[in-house]
C-alpha cells in the first residue's frame, strides 16, 4: 500500500502526519486540500491510528464525497464503504436510520424534497386560514426552515409581535403534520439528529467513543448547527481535523458562518494551524491578485497564496461602452482562444448575477457559440421568464392556450384545477380557444376566470401603441409578478431576470429576428408586429445551441456556482460599483467582505489567463444607467495588469469629473492613472475606502415609463449620469 508522501508539499506532509491532536487546515485555493484529506485518513489508517469505523468524514456535496470514496479505494485494501462519509444531511440519516425509535421516528421514515416541503406548507397556510398575501407559503417555508438551522423549535422561539406569533404556529403545526405523517426535511435531518444526541447521553457517549477522528471538508461553510452536531460527536480523547479556507466563505446567504473557524480554535484549544498556501492551479500572476485584493478584508486569518509555475501573463482589463459591447468582445476573444487551439469547455464566463448573463448569451447565440449555463437555467429557460413571455404571448394573441394554461392562475388568483377542466370541457364543446370559453362559464369558477380575462384585456387596451419595451414594462408590473417575487426569499434574482427581459425588448432588432438561424434566409420582417417578432426571437433563442451531452460548449455561471471548479481562461464580467459588488452588500455587516471573498474565489478560478470586464453603460428597467468601475479592480497592483483598452478609460476620467463638477465639484477628484488608464475612485487614495456612489438613483424615469421594481430593490443596483455627461 503506497500512500506516495513523496509526492506532498512540507505543509502537506506534516498536515498528513499531523499525531493525534486537533487541526486546523488553511487550505487555500488550488492547493491540494481533498489530496491533504483523503491521504491523511489513508495513514491514519495505515499506521494503525484509526480503523475505517473509527473514521467519521464530513464533505459538502454527495461529489466531494464519491471522490473521497474512489480515491481511499485506491489507496486502501480495504473497502471504505464501512466508513462514514458524506454530507451532513447523508450522515444525519444514516444515524437516524439507525435509531429511528429513539428519534420518534418510523423506520421507513420518508424524506420531503423541497417542493414536497412547499406543497406540505401550503396545506398548514391555508388550514389555519392565514392570508397568503401576507404569508406567502414559500416565506413560511423559509423561516421554518432558517429556524432549524438555527437548532429551534417553535417552542424555542419569542414572539414579540403578531405576525412571528403566527409564523410560529404554522411552524409548530407543520411539525404536527411531519411527525404524523412520519416524514422529514433536509433541514430537520441535521436537526433531528442533533437532538438525538443531545439528550440521549449512552447514544452520544458510544458516538463519540467510536469516532475517535472527524474530518471536516469546507469548514467555512458550516452553519451554527452544523458546528454544534460536530462538536456532540467530538468526545473526549477524540481529534478535529477540520480543513477550509475563510477567504472562500461565500455563503452567508445560505446560513454558513465564517465565525466557526474561529470558534474552532478556541472551543478546542487547536494548538496546530497549518496553511496550505501553495497552489497547483493558477499563474503567479493571477494569485498575486487574489492576495492583494482579499488582503484588505480585515476579519481573515491570513495567508497568501503562491505558485512554482511562473508569473504567467498579465490579467487583462478591458472597458467597454455598454453591456452589449462587452458581450461582443467576449465573443470576439472567446473565438480567438478557440483559433489559438483551447476547448470551449475550458473558458468560463462569471458573472454576479444571474440576470447578466442574457446579453452574454444573445451574443453566443448570434455568434453560433454553444454554451451551456452550469447550475442554472439559460436566460429564456427561466420560469418567470416564461411567465412573463406567456403574459406577452396573450397580449399578441389571446387564443393561446398554452401560454393560458401557464399563467391563469400564476401568480395564484383562485382558479384551481378544477375551474381549470371545467373551462377546457368548455372550450371543447364549443370548438374554441379557453379564452374564449370563459364566458359560457358560471359561478365561483366563472367569476376567476372571467376577472383573468378583464386583466388580459386591460393589458392589450392600455398597451395598444406602446413602444415594445414599455409594453414589456408595464405588462410585467401589471401581471403580479413582480409582487409576487417580492415575497420570496431569493425572489430578487427572479426580479431582476424580469428586468433584464425589458432590457432584451428595449434592446432588440426585429431585423436580426427575422433570420432563419439553420437557413440563413431571412423573411419579410413587415409580417411581424414588433411584440411578436421578439416572441419568435425569445423561442428560437429559448431552443437553439443548447450544448448536447458531451459536446464541447463554454462553461457559464455565477461565482456563486463557480466554487469548487478551474478553467484554462476565466472572463468576471460586470466588475462595476452597485454589481460587483452588489449594492445591497454596502448596506450589510460584513457586507462587502463577503463580496470580496466572491471576487477572490472567480480569480481563483484561472489557471492561465484571466479576463476582467466592465461597462460604462448598463441597461436597467430599459433605460440607459451610467457606472462607475468596481473598486476591487482599484484593489489589484498596476503591475499584474494589461489594459486592453486606454483611451476609453481615459475618456470616462473626463465624464466622471465632468459629473463630479456637475455637483458643484470637487466631491472627489478622478484622477487618472496614464500607465492604465484609470482612476483612482478610492478617497483618500485608500484602496479599501468606502467610495460613496453621488450617481445613485438621480435620475427620474422617462415620461411614460413604467418601472419594473421600487428604486431601493436588489436589482436596482447601476447608476445614472447627469445630462451633462456625454454617453
Amino acid at each position: 500500500m503506497s500512500l506516495h508522501l513523496e509526492h506532498l508539499n512540507p505543509e502537506q506532509l506534516a498536515a498528513v502526519t499531523l499525531p493525534d491532536q486537533h487541526a486546523l487546515i488553511l487550505a487555500g485555493a488550488g492547493s491540494g486540500k481533498t489530496r491533504v484529506l483523503t491521504t491523511r485518513i489513508a495513514w491514519l489508517i495505515k499506521n494503525g491510528m484509526a480503523t475505517p469505523g473509527g473514521i467519521l468524514a464530513v464533505t459538502f456535496t454527495n461529489k466531494a464525497a464519491r471522490e473521497m470514496l474512489v480515491r481511499l479505494t485506491a489507496m486502501l485494501p480495504v473497502n471504505p464503504r464501512g466508513m462514514w462519509i458524506g454530507t451532513f444531511h447523508g450522515l444525519c440519516n444514516r444515524m437516524l436510520r439507525a435509531h429511528h425509535r429513539d428519534a420518534g421516528l418510523p423506520q421507513i421514515f420518508q424524506i420531503l424534497d423541497t417542493a414536497d416541503q412547499l406543497a406540505a406548507v401550503k396545506r398548514v397556510v391555508k388550514g389555519l386560514n392565514m392570508d397568503e398575501d401576507k404569508f406567502p407559503p414559500r416565506e413560511v417555508q423559509w423561516y421554518i426552515n432558517a429556524r432549524k438551522e438555527e437548532g429551534l423549535r417553535a417552542g424555542d422561539v419569542q414572539a414579540p409581535d403578531d405576525m412571528t406569533r403566527r409564523y410560529l404556529e404554522a411552524y409548530a403545526t407543520y411539525d404536527e403534520q411531519c411527525n404524523r405523517d412520519g416524514v422529514v426535511d433536509f433541514p430537520e435531518l441535521l436537526l433531528r439528529s442533533y437532538e438525538l444526541l443531545n439528550r440521549n447521553e449512552i447514544l452520544r457517549n458510544h458516538y463519540a467513543q467510536r469516532f475517535r477522528h472527524i474530518l471536516v471538508d469546507e469548514f467555512q461553510d458550516t452553519n451554527k448547527l452544523q458546528y454544534r452536531w460536530l462538536k456532540l460527536l467530538c468526545g473526549p480523547g477524540a481529534c478535529m481535523f477540520a480543513v477550509g479556507d475563510d477567504d472562500q466563505s461565500i455563503y452567508r446567504f445560505r446560513g454558513a458562518n465564517v465565525g466557526n473557524m474561529a470558534d474552532f480554535e478556541r472551543d478546542f484549544q487547536v494548538g496546530k494551524v497549518i496553511r496550505l498556501e501553495q497552489n497547483y492551479r493558477s499563474h503567479g500572476n493571477i494569485l498575486d491578485a487574489a492576495n492583494a485584493l482579499i488582503a484588505n478584508n480585515e476579519n481573515r486569518l491570513g495567508k497568501n497564496l503562491w505558485t512554482a509555475a511562473g508569473s504567467g501573463e498579465p490579467l487583462r482589463v478591458y472597458e467597454s461602452e455598454s453591456d452589449l459591447a462587452e458581450a461582443r468582445w467576449i465573443v470576439d476573444e472567446v473565438q480567438s482562444l478557440s483559433r489559438e487551439g483551447m476547448r470551449y469547455q475550458d473558458i468560463a464566463i462569471l458573472y454576479r448575477s444571474n440576470a447578466q448573463s442574457r446579453v452574454i448569451e444573445h451574443a453566443l447565440f448570434s455568434a453560433g457559440i454553444a454554451y451551456r449555463v452550469y447550475g442554472g437555467l439559460r436566460f429564456f429557460e427561466r420560469a418567470e421568464v416564461k411567465h412573463a413571455l406567456a403574459y406577452l404571448r396573450l397580449v399578441a394573441s389571446p387564443e393561446d392556450d398554452n401560454a393560458f394554461l401557464r399563467v391563469c392562475n400564476f401568480p395564484p388568483r383562485g382558479i384551481g384545477a378544477r375551474s381549470v377542466e371545467t373551462l377546457i370541457d368548455a372550450a371543447r364543446a364549443a370548438n374554441s380557444p379557453l379564452y374564449a370559453a370563459i364566458t359560457s362559464l358560471s359561478g365561483k369558477s366563472g367569476t376567476a376566470l372571467t376577472a383573468f380575462r378583464v386583466l388580459i384585456e386591460g393589458l392589450r387596451e392600455e398597451t395598444r401603441g406602446l413602444p415594445l419595451p414599455e409594453m414589456a414594462g408595464h405588462v410585467i408590473a401589471r401581471s403580479g409578478l413582480v409582487e409576487h417575487y417580492r415575497t420570496e426569499r431569493e425572489g430578487a434574482d427572479r426580479i431582476d431576470n424580469l428586468n433584464e427581459l425589458v432590457n432584451a425588448a428595449a434592446a432588440f432588432d426585429p431585423e436580426e429576428a427575422v433570420i432563419d438561424m439553420a437557413t440563413g434566409e431571412t423573411t419579410d420582417p413587415t409580417l411581424m408586429d414588433p411584440l411578436t417578432a421578439f416572441l419568435a426571437h425569445a423561442a428560437l433563442e429559448a431552443g437553439e445551441h443548447q450544448a448536447g451531452e458531451g459536446q464541447d460548449a463554454l462553461q457559464m455561471m455565477t461565482v456563486h456556482s463557480a466554487k469548487g471548479l478551474e478553467f484554462h481562461a476565466v472572463f468576471i464580467t460586470g466588475m462595476e460599483e452597485g454589481l460587483f459588488p452588489h449594492e445591497q452588500s454596502l448596506n450589510e455587516r460584513d457586507g462587502l467582505e463577503e463580496e470580496r471573498r466572491l471576487a477572490y474565489v472567480a480569480i481563483t478560478r484561472a489557471r492561465q489567463r484571466l479576463y476582467l470586464s466592465f461597462a460604462q453603460t448598463r441597461m436597467l428597467h430599459g433605460q440607459t444607467r451610467y457606472n462607475l468601475p468596481s473598486r476591487f479592480l482599484d484593489e489589484v497592483p498596476e503591475k499584474l495588469t494589461k489594459w486592453l483598452t486606454p483611451r476609453h478609460a481615459e475618456r470616462r476620467v473626463q465624464q466622471v469629473n465632468a459629473a463630479f463638477g456637475a455637483w458643484g465639484g470637487g466631491a472627489r477628484a478622478a484622477g487618472a492613472a496614464a500607465g492604465r488608464g484609470r482612476s483612482n475612485y478610492a478617497s483618500g487614495g485608500g484602496a479599501s475606502a468606502p467610495r460613496p456612489n453621488p450617481h445613485r438613483a438621480s435620475s427620474a424615469p422617462a415620461a411614460g415609463a413604467r418601472p419594473v421594481r421600487p428604486a431601493d430593490s436588489a436589482s436596482d443596483r447601476t447608476c445614472s449620469t447627469p445630462s451633462s455627461v456625454p454617453a
